[in-house]
């Protein structure tokens, strides 16, 4: 019997300036493994392994269904088991990886009739947006805008190497819902001119490593300020991250998970600065330290 793993990285969305238009794949997984059997088996492990739904209504199952649909072919008895890394509504990914995973995993056991492009395009379908999804299948920093076709564009931005990665994640959740219900319907134009040439000034400074760049870019006016309030102090983590030698803190995705940029040789003390900051007011968090997924999703047979 052959087993597919499947491995799909964490992301983060919304960096900075990039609000639904920037993600990065990140050095934290979840894998699921994949084969045929006599019927349908659920099975997980994990970080909120006791949350995994052991049904047909389980998320990586519908990226299965709505795979086999796609092919038009009857969905087989599966077994998938997940082992989790990556913690639930935190703001890293985590229901992108399940849905990357699941099309991935049932295009193997298909024999592989679509490309990943192509499995993509199913991802955004299911998702509704690719800033997560699609750093998750395709892996570095991905820029995404829509072309006249209605489809979407992908620019691997190149992520200069002493650009390092904290993430601060906290002990309560967020969902993305409740996260998108304080933003604003308009923005006015002022906020629209500072993000898009923040963005522009940000793309570059992952690219070059230039400190000035990164510290402007990474400043947002059209979701970051109007969220604030639902993750309890963050801007006391976002003073502490900066005074131990971060560029800047931003939301992971729609949070509560706090992510800071920082050069390579200070990235272990803002980690530290993130942690002591919420423990001050209550707060339990874990910090890592994580680099970027260059090569998104992954497979391996045995």
């Amino acid at each position: 019997m052959t087993i597919f793993e499947v491995s799909v990285p964490a992301t983060t969305a919304n960096i900075g300036a990039g609000f639904d238009c920037l993600g990065a794949a990140l050095s934290l997984y979840n894998h699921f493994e994949f084969s045929l059997t006599d019927r349908l088996t659920i099975t997980a492990s994990g970080e909120g392994a006791d949350k995994v739904e052991r049904d047909e209504t389980n998320l990586v199952y519908q990226a299965i269904a709505k795979f086999y649909q796609h092919i038009d072919r009857p969905i087989p008895a599966i077994a998938f088991h997940t082992d989790t890394m990556i913690p639930l509504s935190r703001g890293l990914g985590s229901s992108a990886t399940a849905i990357v995973g699941g099309l991935f995993g049932a295009n193997l056991l298909a024999g592989s009739p679509l490309d990943r492009m192509q499995l993509l395009d199913l991802a955004i379908a299911m998702e509704g947006h690719p800033d997560n999804v699609a750093p998750a299948m395709l892996g570095g920093c991905q820029l995404m805008a829509s072309n006249q076709a209605g489809g979407w564009e992908f620019c691997d931005l190149q992520w200069h190497e002493d650009i390092a990665i904290a993430v601060a994640i906290p002990d309560f959740e967020l969902s993305t819902a409740k996260a998108r219900q304080v933003l604003p319907k308009q923005f006015s134009m002022a906020d629209a001119v500072f993000n898009a040439s923040h963005l522009a000034l940000l793309t570059h400074g992952i690219k070059m490593g230039n400190a000035s760049w990164l510290k402007a870019g990474l400043q947002d006016r059209l979701h970051q300020p109007y969220r604030e309030s639902l993750i309890i102090g963050l801007a006391n983590v976002q003073a502490a991250a900066i005074a131990a030698g971060a560029y800047g803190l931003v939301i992971s995705g729609a949070g509560p998970t706090l992510l800071s940029l920082a050069p390579m040789g200070t990235i272990g003390s803002v980690a530290q600065a993130m942690q002591l900051a919420w423990r001050k007011i209550g707060v339990t968090a874990v910090t890592k330290c994580l680099a970027i997924a260059k090569d998104g999703t992954t497979f391996k047979t045995h």
